[in-house]
């Protein structure tokens, strides 16, 4: 008799220490998950540029150390973008900072007659308006 109180008191300390690591691991694993953000840079080739825009080079450092610009820059004008965006999407810790980033550090153009908000860029002899919007995950998918 003694020795099935033991046995049981060591299967439920091993349940219950399985139980705690699970809840860790799981609550660690939420906090990362619903930390992380999203970033999309949308990229599309223009005709003009809006009176009051400063255009940059595609070369200027400051664009060049955001990322994911470059890339949706090219995108654009490889696939001659008049039409609809190209998009890049940034999903990593951060990646709101991009849209801050584009915001803050370029010269940013806020539309107030119908012209597209953004960065215009002349790349490969185009111009390109270059803007970002951002998300937080706030929720966890269901499975």
């Amino acid at each position: 008799m003694m020795f099935r109180g033991k046995g049981m008191a060591l299967s439920l300390l091993a349940v219950g220490t399985a139980a705690a690591a699970g809840y860790v691991l799981q609550s660690d694993r939420s906090r990362t998950e619903t930390g992380r953000s999203k970033a999309n840079l949308g990229a599309k080739i223009v005709g003009e540029v809006p009176d009051g825009a400063t255009v940059i080079d595609a070369s200027a450092r400051r664009l060049a150390e955001i990322p994911g610009a470059r890339r949706a820059l090219e995108r654009a004008v490889r696939n001659d973008a008049r039409e609809e965006w190209e998009h890049v999407t940034l999903e990593r810790d951060g990646a709101w900072s991009v849209v801050d980033t584009i915001r803050d550090s370029l010269p940013y153009y806020e539309a107030d007659r119908g012209e597209y908000n953004g960065v215009y860029v002349e790349h490969d002899g185009r111009i390109v308006v270059l803007d970002a919007i951002g998300w937080a995950r706030l929720e966890e998918p269901i499975h």
